[in-house]
């Protein structure tokens, strides 16, 4: 006679046979997730990226909510020992980084130019491996960019 026993009974004491199990079902699959960042003046970055970047932006108890392209939302919060990221928070993809750069900086945008292994040209352009992107910074230090993706 075979003996038949479900994965639970298997992998619970069946000494290493059938320790094939199916993945949990995500209960996270269908969650429209959002990131968020902090800053340290939240009137400074509404300025900022309502109206130096031109986002829709909307004030939430005391939060920001960017409003970006395809419906999905930043979250930037206050943060009184706000400490920049080191890396990029927010990324804007655009088809042509050239004008992208050239309008955010009739804006009051300042790009950042970096030498050795990303080395910027003089519009802060990184044309090295990968995509083309800028980076610049908000009020708060948090680091952003602007690269260019094509279709």
């Amino acid at each position: 006679m075979t003996e038949v026993r479900n994965s639970r009974t298997a992998s619970s004491g069946s000494g290493g046979r059938n320790k094939c199990r199916q993945p949990p079902p995500s209960v996270l699959k269908d969650s429209k997730a959002f990131s968020g960042f902090s800053v340290d003046d939240i009137p400074k970055a509404k300025q900022f990226y309502g109206g130096t970047l031109g986002l829709e932006v909307s004030d939430a108890q005391g939060l920001l909510k960017l409003h970006v392209a395809g419906g999905a939302t930043v979250l930037i919060y206050p943060k009184p020992n706000h400490t920049p990221a080191t890396f990029t928070v927010l990324n804007f993809p655009v088809t042509n980084i050239e004008k992208a750069v050239e309008r955010l900086t009739e804006s009051g945008v300042r790009f950042e130019r970096y030498e050795g292994t990303l080395k910027t040209d003089s519009l802060g352009i990184f044309r090295g491996r990968g995509p083309l992107i800028a980076w610049f910074k908000d009020p708060a230090g948090n680091i952003l960019s602007v690269l260019e993706q094509k279709g």
